[in-house]
């Protein structure tokens, strides 16, 4: 029997820990897609939840056939979660959106009617964000200042992982041995025809935000480490200034001594000590940052475990059961 034909769109939707929001995503999303005419898919990838998402998927998936569930076998992280999709997704165009209705899927449609012009890459712009706290702002205004000034002009500013993504995108970025993928710097770097969409940033339908301060630090570390290697010649430069400082209090402290005068020796020495102290942790540490990636380059381990994939008919996994409240419209 021949395989079934590939749809037109796929959704993928990196989920961790949402069994509140999944009803309300579904009953958003779904009128949506059925809308647009053509065949879809919708990729949910259960990112090794510790609540009851993975049987509110079961349930969903019982009432919306075009819904696959595709889990992690542990929580892999966010980028890893959709890696798995993107891997797994098998439509000509490919959006990948979170589970928490911040940000409208309503433009897939845009998105969509863009993408049969010709583009092979459609982004979503955060062009209001009033709805994030002011840490929340400043805090993501910094880091695209800053991927700007060491990646390039060509990084939208505020845009995240809602995007659409023709198949040839897809496969180029699949493509790509990236053990630690940050893929809002490494679409733009494809350099595949592109344009944008923008949209008001909504709050959180449901639930407690995935992406604590430790996340997004990690996530800006490993977009500075994974496209630069600024951080490596900022090291050089602050060996050079402190070497420059040093030489100068030398020079210093050596008139001083011709010339009589007792210089007060240990505040100045800690100072000393203790700042070529701090530079020389900052340049190993950076150091480190490097060789620890090419460690895991070397090591080879795969980012994320496939546990189960709906469509694949194989796999069957038992879920427990669990009252979950669904709105009507989702069945």
């Amino acid at each position: 029997m021949s395989a079934p034909a590939a749809p037109l769109l796929s959704v993928v939707i990196p989920i961790y820990n949402e069994q509140d929001a999944l009803p309300l995503t579904v009953q958003r999303l779904r009128p949506i897609l059925d809308g647009i005419g053509e065949t879809y898919e919708v990729v949910g990838v259960d990112d090794g939840s510790t609540d009851d998402t993975a049987a509110v998927l079961t349930l969903l998936q019982s009432r919306w056939p075009q819904l696959r569930v595709v889990r992690l076998r542990r929580n892999s992280g966010h980028q890893a979660a959709l890696t798995a999709g993107l891997h797994r997704a098998l439509g000509q165009y490919v959006v990948s959106i979170d589970a928490d209705l911040q940000d409208p899927p309503e433009k897939i449609v845009e998105m969509l009617a863009l993408a049969r012009e010709g583009y092979d890459i459609v982004q979503g712009v955060r062009d209001d964000r009033s709805s994030d706290t002011f840490f929340k702002r400043s805090t993501a205004g910094a880091y695209y200042s800053l991927m700007h000034r060491l990646v390039g002009r060509e990084i939208p500013k505020h845009a995240g992982d809602y995007r659409l993504l023709s198949r040839a995108a897809v496969d180029a970025l699949t493509s790509l041995p990236e053990a630690q993928p940050v893929y809002r710097l490494l679409v733009p770097w494809l350099g595949f025809r592109s344009t944008s969409v923008t949209f008001q940033r909504e709050e959180r339908v449901a639930g407690s935000t995935k992406y604590p301060l430790s996340k997004m630090v990690r996530l800006a570390v490993d977009s500075i480490t994974n496209f630069s290697a600024a951080p490596l010649r900022l090291a050089t430069w602050m060996g050079l200034g402190s070497f420059v400082l040093a030489f100068f209090l030398g020079v210093y402290t050596a008139i001083e001594q011709v010339r009589g005068v007792t210089v007060p020796g240990w505040s100045s020495l800690f100072v000393a000590v203790v700042f070529f102290g701090a530079v020389q942790l900052v340049c190993v540490g950076l150091l480190g940052e490097y060789v620890g990636r090419i460690y895991s380059a070397v090591q080879g381990r795969p980012a994320y475990f496939i546990g189960s994939d709906s469509a694949d008919l194989a796999d069957v996994v038992e879920v427990p059961a669990v009252t979950v409240s669904v709105p009507a419209q989702v069945g």
